[in-house]
C-alpha cells in the first residue's frame, strides 16, 4: 500500500532522488505504471537508470544498468542544488522522528551530548530537504516517531511554520507528503502544519490520531484507494519479482 501510494505521487516530469528499498520500488512502480519518463538517480551517481533487475542496495552494480550517465556523489548532489534541475527533484526520505512541520531527526534521541540512541545522521538528507523542489517522507506511524518536537533537526521541513524556510534562505519547497503504514499526511498551504490526508482501509481518522504525538486536522481525510490488480501485478512481477523488499 505504501509503495503504490508513493508511486501515484510521482509525476512524469519528476527527477526522483531515492535510496533502495521501498523508495526505489515506488520510483520503479511509477516508471512502469504512470510516469514512464520519470528520471531516477542515486547518490552513488547513476542517473536515469533503466532497471532490468531489482538492485539490492545503492552499491549493487545493477543500479548502473543502462544509466544515461555514471557520475559521482558530487554530481548527484549538484543535480539537487542546480537552480534549473533542483526544483524538479523529488527527494524521498525517512527518519526516526518527525514533527507537525515535517522536520526530521535522524541524528539522535535525547540530549545530543548524552543521547539514549545515536543514529547515522544526515547522510545527505539535510541537503535533500534543503534544496529539492519537494520531498516525500516514509515513516512508521506511532507516537514514538510522530512527536511534538524532534530531539534534533537533522533535515528541515517547514521549521517553525509559515516563512520559516524563507527566513533561513532555504531554496527548496519543503515536504509534500508523509506516507506511513496506516495513513498519509499532507501540509496545509497556510499554516504549514501536517494534516491527515488519507487513511487506509480498515482504519479510521480517530485511530490514526491516537497514534500521533500531536493533534492534526482530520476534517479533510478520505479513505485511500487500494492498489488495483494491475498495480499489484506490475509491482510483484516487474518491480520486485524476487521479493527482495516485498513481503
Amino acid at each position: 500500500m505504501m509503495t503504490i501510494i508513493a508511486a501515484r505521487e510521482i509525476k512524469n516530469t519528476d527527477i526522483v532522488f531515492c535510496g533502495t528499498g521501498i523508495s526505489m520500488l515506488a520510483a520503479m512502480a511509477a516508471k512502469n505504471i504512470t510516469a514512464p519518463d520519470v528520471i531516477i538517480f542515486f547518490e552513488t551517481g547513476a542517473i536515469d537508470v533503466q532497471f532490468d533487475q531489482t538492485p539490492l542496495s545503492v552499491a549493487d552494480p545493477r543500479i548502473m544498468n543502462k544509466a544515461a550517465r555514471l557520475a559521482g556523489l558530487a554530481e548527484s548532489f549538484a543535480t539537487m542544488q542546480n537552480q534549473i534541475t533542483g526544483k524538479n527533484v523529488l527527494g524521498i526520505l525517512g527518519a526516526a522522528q518527525i514533527d507537525i512541520y515535517g522536520n526530521l531527526n535522524s541524528t539522535s534521541l535525547g540530549d545530543y551530548r548524552s543521547p539514549t540512541v545515536r543514529f547515522c545522521g544526515s547522510g545527505g538528507a539535510c541537503d535533500v530537504g534543503t534544496f529539492v523542489g519537494r520531498t516525500m517522507i516514509f515513516m512508521e506511524l506511532g507516537k514514538r516517531k510522530f512527536v511534538e518536537k524532534v530531539d534534533y533537526v537533522t533535515t528541515p521541513g517547514y521549521l517553525d511554520g509559515p516563512g520559516g524556510r524563507e527566513r533561513l534562505g532555504l531554496p527548496g519547497g519543503g515536504p509534500s507528503i508523509v506516507i506511513t503504514n496506516k495513513a498519509s499526511f499532507r501540509f496545509d498551504e497556510e499554516t504549514k502544519k501536517m494534516y491527515l490526508h488519507s487513511y487506509y482501509p480498515g482504519f479510521t481518522p480517530e485511530v490514526i490520531q491516537s497514534e500521533l504525538g500531536f493533534e492534526v486536522d482530520l476534517t479533510r481525510a478520505i479513505e485511500a484507494t487500494p492498489p488495483s490488480e494491475e498495480e499489484l501485478h506490475i509491482l510483484r512481477t516487474v518491480c520486485d519479482p524476487e521479493r527482495l523488499f516485498l513481503r
